[in-house]
């Protein structure tokens, strides 16, 4: 028999509890997204950086990109699909305090749109 605390000490990671709501009360509500690269392996399409895209209920979009220039045109390309499938609108973005999220083309494009974003 091995003791609790081996066997906390050789987990790897402690589980979290599961979500057993959704904080929002619509799809898009409230879109968490975040930039990652280069990777130290090529994509099958030949690319080193992904954006990460996770909706409050779970939903999740990972978008292989070029470059981190390609970030906000894969993103406009995308919100284009988002009315069509989930029949509603972003209402907020959360991003980490990063120069991807936050620019001239995406600040306007959350003007635009009403969009509220957090750091």
């Amino acid at each position: 028999m091995v003791c609790e605390a081996c066997q906390k000490g050789k987990q790897f990671k402690n589980s979290f509890k599961q979500k057993n709501f959704v904080p929002t009360s619509t799809p898009l509500e409230l879109l968490h997204m975040d930039l990652f690269g280069p990777s130290w392996t090529m994509s099958l399409g030949g690319n080193y950086y992904g954006l990460v895209i996770l909706d409050e209920s779970r939903y999740k979009w990972i978008l292989f990109i070029v470059t981190k220039d390609d970030t906000f045109t894969t993103f406009k390309r995308l919100t284009r699909v988002f009315p069509d499938e989930k029949n509603c609108n972003i209402s907020a973005i959360k991003t980490n305090y990063r120069g991807e999220f936050q620019n001239k083309k995406f600040e306007s494009f959350y003007d635009k749109f009403g969009i509220k974003h957090y750091f």
